[in-house]
């Protein structure tokens, strides 16, 4: 059985970056959900309370659809287009999951 993996947390930007970044993070994803199978979820949502924090959650099939990812060519583009972008901080962290169940 392949564990899914999800990963979650936080970057930080510049106040004049974040909102930069988001949208190319818009492009990412829409490219990453349509392109990737292993793609369960991918999501990065602006702070309401933080105006430098990017919410960050994905959702994979497998370590090895997230490894993929990181090698699409979308993934090269996107980190071409950010790389002006000052990322000030960043707590990122990928979880193996063991079991799941619906929440009621």
């Amino acid at each position: 059985m392949t564990e899914e993996i999800i990963v979650a947390g936080w970057m930080d930007y510049e106040p004049g970056d974040r909102d930069r970044m988001l949208d190319h993070l818009v492009v990412l994803g829409h490219r990453t959900r349509e392109a990737e199978p292993g793609c369960l979820d991918y999501a990065m949502t602006a702070d309401p309370g933080d105006e430098r924090r990017i919410r960050v959650y994905e959702r994979w099939a497998s370590q090895e659809a997230l490894d993929e990812h990181f090698a699409t060519p979308h993934i090269k583009e996107f980190r071409a287009a950010v790389g002006g972008l000052t990322r000030v901080g960043v707590s990122l962290t990928a979880h193996t999951v063991a079991a799941s169940r619906p929440m009621r």
